[in-house]
């Protein structure tokens, strides 16, 4: 059983780090800063470093590796919310949404929720 859960947490890994791959591509067309360091090579992903920033000094990092899942969303440098798991996740996906319904538009820090009030 341990093995199993083993190895579907790697490919959760894996999904995650093509997933963010392609979210920093996306937000790099709409013309925000964005980066997506991958550990291990191409299908073989161990891990991830995603940072965007979304403009006003508001900031996202969301790494993935086999120790964990983290988001951390800042502004100013001044660290608002840190979220871990399935929470990461999900305010990952949140950030993803909002995107696709921005469309072409640009994407200004209003349009993007944040987990956290300043």
């Amino acid at each position: 059983m341990f093995l199993r859960l083993a190895e579907h947490y790697r490919c959760l890994v894996q999904d995650l780090v093509m997933s963010l791959q392609a979210l920093a591509s996306s937000l790099k067309a709409k013309g925000l800063a964005a980066t997506c360091y991958a550990c291990g090579d191409g299908l073989e992903a161990q891990g991830a470093s995603f940072v965007a920033d979304l403009g006003d000094g508001h900031m996202v990092r969301f790494l993935v590796s086999d120790f964990g899942i983290t988001w951390v969303e800042s502004r100013n440098g001044r660290e608002l919310v840190k979220l871990e798991g399935a929470e990461a996740i999900q305010e990952l996906q949140r950030l993803a949404l909002s995107l696709q319904e921005t469309g072409s538009q640009t994407v200004s820090v209003s349009q993007v929720p944040v987990a956290l009030a300043s």
